[in-house]
């Protein structure tokens, strides 16, 4: 008999393990979020999230990073396969980052899209580099590393391996 996805999920959740993996959008961020926030509100226990994600937007990434900076208990983040664009905000937030050998990581600048009139864009597009801003700050604060320097290593779409991301200090440990 085959175990079945909510099978796996109820497992995964019961050994409080939140998977972000796909697309970081609105819908991904929601269920990440209330499943984190559900699990710190019953226990002290950390919460192991494994985030494979190598694209998304900042708002979603935002609403992560936000349950983890409000989270009680330690929220430990699991890197595998590849990390990119906003997600690499929510890998920098945890409180314990891990990657496996063979992870990826893009710093890149979440792309954005707008339509409606040219005042509506311009309004849109400054909101979005105001956000971004942040974000790079916010990533600038988890490596120790200028927020420029960041900022243009996201303009210039920069890959890194797993031992490039140690020494960039996106993550603490390389695990096996």
């Amino acid at each position: 008999m085959t175990p079945t996805p909510e099978w796996l999920q109820e497992k995964l959740f019961e050994r409080r393990i939140v998977f972000i993996t796909g697309r970081l959008d609105d819908a991904l961020a929601a269920h990440a979020a209330a499943q984190i926030m559900t699990l710190d509100d019953a226990g002290e226990q950390p919460i192991d999230v494994v985030l494979n994600s190598g694209d998304g937007t900042l708002e979603a990434a935002f609403v992560i990073i936000d349950v983890l900076d409000a989270a009680q208990a330690t929220v430990r983040v699991q890197c595998q396969g590849h990390v990119g664009g906003a997600a690499i905000g929510v890998a920098a937030t945890a409180g314990h980052r891990t990657a496996t050998p063979h992870t990826t990581f893009r710093l890149a600048a979440p792309a954005m899209q707008f339509s409606g009139t040219p005042e509506q864009i311009a309004e849109h597009a400054a909101r979005h580099r105001a956000l971004l801003w942040r974000f790079q700050v916010r990533l600038a604060n988890a490596t120790g590393r200028p927020a420029e320097d960041v900022a243009d290593d996201m303009r210039r779409g920069r890959y890194l391996d797993a031992l490039e991301a140690l020494d960039y200090r996106l993550i603490d440990v390389i695990r096996a």
